[in-house]
């Protein structure tokens, strides 16, 4: 409804229709393919003639749509936003449509009969256009999206919970002997007990848990981002063991090689600091800084 130069791609992934989730009404159909229909017949209704492509992406939702041209002159213009207006009005109705008095409206371009679909007549005075409203409680986005995904949380904030669910993990369980690799011996170095996110979450207090949910992904997310000191997995937090991890392989490609090179001893091991045994790892083998003095 931009205007009649408007050209469009759409990546279609969440069933969303323009007010809220999209209801299925055809069975035969799996939900993807009839959402594809969907928001295909879309850009049928607002005059395009709609092109189908599928993406070479790693991802199961790859079927795009592109229109480049319309399927009426200029001078029609006016009738197809009418046209686009009543099918919008449409939506929150259809799904508990009754027997209400309708009016359909044909599309004669290829739509394998998508393009019928009964509509409500709109608001006789109805007099706005395109430019003065796009629809009923339409709220675009803000010019700057809110990042939610904990990378933005105060670091005091995030220090805290990291803190705190080392020590509720520390405290679970009783000290474990582990065997130094390197020497042979054995030594203690209490890596604690696993818990699930629920069980982590029950000991944070509400304010905690408040902050939490308002972000992306919320406790699992946080807890991820603190790769160096947590390992989240099927639902269980656990405290890492550097000694388990596996040595960069010689075949990964040289970029990646090189970052992990750069990145070494640049932050402050957090184990070192914190943890009541130390680092399980002796200082040359860490790959974060024990101490400022060793910080690149």
């Amino acid at each position: 409804r931009s205007s009649y130069s408007c050209c469009y791609f759409v990546l279609p992934c969440c069933f969303f229709d323009f007010h809220g989730k999209y209801s299925r009404r055809q069975s035969k159909k799996t939900q993807y393919r009839e959402y594809l229909d969907f928001v295909a017949q879309v850009g049928f209704v607002c005059g395009f003639h709609v092109e189908e492509d599928c993406l070479r992406i790693p991802s199961t939702k790859r079927v795009g749509f592109v229109g480049k041209s319309r399927t009426y002159p200029p001078t029609e213009h006016a009738l197809i936003d009418k046209q686009i207006t009543q099918f919008i009005n449409s939506r929150p109705t259809c799904a508990v449509a009754t027997g209400d008095r309708r009016v359909g409206f044909k599309h004669k371009d290829r739509c394998d009969g998508l393009c019928k679909e009964t509509v409500s007549e709109p608001p006789k005075d109805e007099t706005e256009t395109a430019d003065a409203i796009w629809m009923p409680s339409f709220q675009p986005r803000e010019k700057v999206e809110q990042i939610r995904n904990c990378a933005s949380l105060p670091r005091d904030f995030v220090d805290e919970v990291v803190l705190n669910v080392a020590s509720l993990l520390l405290n679970a369980a009783p000290q474990q002997s582990c065997c130094d690799m390197q020497g042979g011996n054995t030594n203690t170095w209490n890596q604690g007990e696993s818990l699930s996110l629920r069980e982590v979450a029950e000991h944070l207090n509400k304010e905690t848990l408040k902050k939490l949910k308002s972000e992306y992904g919320g406790l699992q997310t946080l807890l991820k981002n603190n790769h160096q000191v947590f390992e989240v997995l099927n639902g269980r937090v656990h405290i890492r063991d550097w000694r388990k991890e596996k040595p960069p392989s010689k075949t990964k490609p040289e970029v990646k090689w090189r970052l992990s090179a750069e990145a070494f001893k640049t932050r402050l091991c957090w184990f070192f600091i914190h943890h009541p045994d130390g680092c399980s790892l002796p200082s040359e083998a860490c790959p974060y800084a024990h101490g400022t003095e060793e910080l690149r």
